[in-house]
Order: structure tokens, then sequence, then C-alpha cells
């Protein structure tokens, strides 16, 4: 089994990037856009998350074996404490740790730049993913009935959500990932997920 490593994500991994994601686009329900993104496209998504929010991939070797990213819940004020994630893993490298590994890094930096929540939408059924949210805590808290029409079938899509921590009285604004980057320095990973900061 390959040694993997995970790291930041940065606009040069955005072609394998999208090779990971292009089956599921084609071949699958698991997300709901039916057109792969093109390598510029996905390097632009990139690009335009990494300032505000981590996109961590993981590398088997010279290869991308997944990645991992977070996205803002919904765009008013009052949600800016929420974050959702989305992982996904090479079909050559489905049960090994992967998706686990990644995850961890993912929730384990949220929780530093001041997130309470993370939310995950899975297309249902889809078993394999729900038992990785549930193995991190993750609990079900509604289902979309019917919420997406692909491969001429109808979709419902279960929500799951993850409490990275106490609720405050008073929460202050989650950090920018940038500037969590600036004071803290680029962290190191561990084959695990956990995360080492420069000292």
């Amino acid at each position: 089994m390959p040694d993997y490593r995970i790291r930041l994500a940065t606009g040069d991994d955005a072609a394998a990037i999208a090779a990971i994601y292009a089956p599921f686009c084609e071949a699958s329900v698991v997300t709901f856009e039916t057109v792969p993104p093109t390598a510029v496209e996905m390097r632009s998504r990139l690009e335009a998350t990494l300032p505000a929010r981590p996109w961590l991939v993981s590398e088997a070797g010279t290869s991308i074996a997944g990645y991992a990213y977070a996205a803002p819940h919904r765009v008013r004020a009052a949600y800016q404490w929420c974050a959702e994630s989305s992982v996904y893993i090479h079909t050559d490298h489905h049960r090994r740790g992967v998706g686990r590994a990644l995850y961890h890094a993912l929730f384990t930096l949220l929780r530093e730049l001041g997130y309470h929540n993370v939310f995950a939408g899975v297309t249902l059924p889809n078993p394999a993913s729900v038992r990785l949210h549930e193995a991190f805590g993750f609990e079900q808290i509604g289902i979309y009935r019917s919420a997406g029409f692909k491969q001429g079938v109808w979709h419902d899509v279960g929500w799951w959500q993850l409490a990275l921590g106490e609720y405050s009285e008073e929460p202050t604004p989650p950090l920018a990932f940038a500037d969590l980057l600036a004071t803290r320095g680029t962290p190191r990973f561990e084959a695990d997920g956990s995360a080492r900061w420069p000292e």
C-alpha cells in the first residue's frame, strides 16, 4: 500500500483534482453536477476557496489520491460559523483511510479557524459516506426528498451535522484561512491527518 501524505492544495493540483472529480459528475449521483469542470475551472474554484477556507490533497507518491475542502454553508452573515465539507477519493485509493485522514485534517483546520458547525449533504443511499461521516460524530438532521434529478431518477439528499466545539454566547467571526497561515505558518500533517504547526 502506498504512503499517503496530506498537504495544502495549490492551483497546480487542479488538473489532477478535476480528473478525480469527473467520474463522479458523469457516472454517479454522488454530486449533482453533471458536466465535469475543466482543469481551468477547477483551478479557479480552488484559488477562490483557499484564501478563506482550507482545501487539502492526499498524495500517493507523485499522484493525487483524493482531496477535501470546506465551502460556505450559506452566504448570509449569521451562517458564517458554518461550513460544508466535501471529500472525493480516486477509485484506486478507496478503503485505505484516505478520506478519513483528509477529514481529520480538514476539521482540525476548521476548529482553528473558529467554525462551530460542519454540514454534509449525502445523496442517498450511500452507506459508505454515511459511515465515514458518522465515524466523525456527524448526526443526521434531515432529508431533502427528491431534491435532484440525475441519470433518469429523482434522488433524496440526507443532511448531517457535526458540532466542532462549544457554542460561544459571543462568537468572534471565523478567521480567513490565509490569515491563519500568515500567523501560525503552514501546518504539516501526519498520515492520519493530525496537524503539526511550526514552532
